[in-house]
């Protein structure tokens, strides 16, 4: 399955063009889910009909599902509090009803993961289209799955699982308990179910479009989004320009916000997407026929993976240079800290650590250098690790 996911900044026009990437996807007879992260009924306002959480035919080949995030938490509540209640018990706990239980902060988030996740792997469809929240907390939301694994795995390594007769002894040489195998099961499964997730996102099939108007606000909005992007190995598919104003604009008023928007074009076509202008239609699109006549472009052939190489110029420098594409950085807000076989990478606003390639893991950092978008890494081999043959 094909999988979009569409954001942009807050405001910028994102629920309309998922609405109406859906529904050109549907119209050419692609089986399509429309997914949207959004609590109120964003989506059923473009489509002119309402959505909720169950998923529903808002037109032919179009199915429409806003998943409820508060009841996917109360049942995953529930479902932990019977796996964990010989514990509870134990500990004289009072089990909460369903009834009672509100989300915690983040849970709305993971809940709407899962449901991607779900949706990804269904083979009811072709594509699916997911209306992802504004910018900043998309950019956050994609990261979570892979944050989550590694702190899950410094916590709770599943090679300490493998110990377990020699827990009890372990325990009374530390003066505490050790973790018992419920909470390492618990731990796993929510290692495979964040995996799962994980895969969908970096997928070589997923990819992300950027909406925003064109102007010095979405300007900014985009350059930050594509950092957050990059840093994160997301393939950004097209640059949507919603709602651009008609050539011929008599309007002094308009004339300028014309100008702004040709300038802002111009600069984005010199950016490494495909940028895709949208009609302002003079109003708010309701319903199909409005979302038609925004013209969105079609589901295109999956383009070529991201790929973060290493070249190796031993021969010619004595080091290996690992190219990471960042395009959008600016070399005054990059840093890098080597921490064992991870490399912490901020850039801008970001930070992602990342584990080093295993050729990389037996070399000391030389440099870095950011070079027409792209940060370059030199790493020198260790002579006391790297084999002599491989000089």
């Amino acid at each position: 399955m094909r999988t979009i996911l569409i954001t942009g900044p807050g405001g910028g026009g994102r629920t309309t063009i998922a609405a109406a990437t859906a529904l050109a996807a549907a119209r050419e007879g692609a089986r399509t889910l429309l997914l949207g992260a959004d609590r109120t009924d964003t989506l059923g306002a473009a489509l002119g009909s309402a959505t909720g959480p169950a998923p529903h035919e808002a037109a032919p080949h179009l199915t429409v599902w806003r998943p409820d995030a508060a009841e996917r938490f109360r049942e995953d509540l529930t479902a932990f509090q019977d796996r964990a209640a010989n514990v509870l018990d134990l500990l004289g706990a009072a089990r909460l009803d369903a009834e009672e239980v509100t989300p915690l902060p983040g849970a709305e988030e993971l809940s709407f993961l899962r449901a991607l996740r779900d949706a990804a792997l269904s083979e009811r469809f072709d594509l699916l289209v997911v209306d992802l929240p504004p910018q900043p907390q998309a950019l956050a939301l994609l990261g979570l799955p892979e944050e989550l694994r590694r702190y899950l795995r410094r916590l709770l390594p599943p090679e300490r699982q493998a110990a377990r007769a020699l827990r009890p002894v372990l325990g009374r040489l530390a003066g505490v308990p050790m973790p018992s195998d419920w909470l390492y099961e618990t731990a796993a499964r929510w290692d495979v179910e964040l995996a799962a997730v994980e895969a969908v996102l970096t997928d070589r099939d997923t990819v992300v479009r950027l909406v925003a108007e064109p102007g010095p606000a979405g300007a900014d909005a985009v350059r930050t989004a594509g950092l957050g992007l990059a840093l994160r190995g997301l393939r950004t598919e097209a640059l949507i320009a919603n709602r651009t104003l008609p050539e011929s604009t008599p309007d002094s008023w308009l004339s300028s916000l014309l100008a702004q928007q040709r300038k802002t074009l111009a600069d984005w076509q010199e950016q490494p997407y495909d940028v895709h202008p949208v009609p302002h239609l003079g109003r708010d699109p309701r319903g199909a026929d409005d979302l038609a006549a925004l013209a969105v472009p079609g589901v295109k052939p999956a383009p070529a993976p991201v790929e973060w190489p290493v070249e190796d110029r031993r021969s010619e420098d004595g080091v290996l240079v690992w190219h990471i594409p960042l395009p959008g950085a600016i070399r005054d807000e990059l840093d890098l800290i080597r921490r064992g076989d991870e490399l912490v990478i901020s850039a801008g606003p970001f930070r992602r650590i990342v584990p080093l390639p295993s050729a990389l893991r037996r070399c000391g950092v030389a440099g870095a250098g950011l070079r027409e978008g792209e940060l370059r890494i030199r790493f020198a081999p260790d002579p006391d690790l790297w084999p002599a043959t491989g000089r």
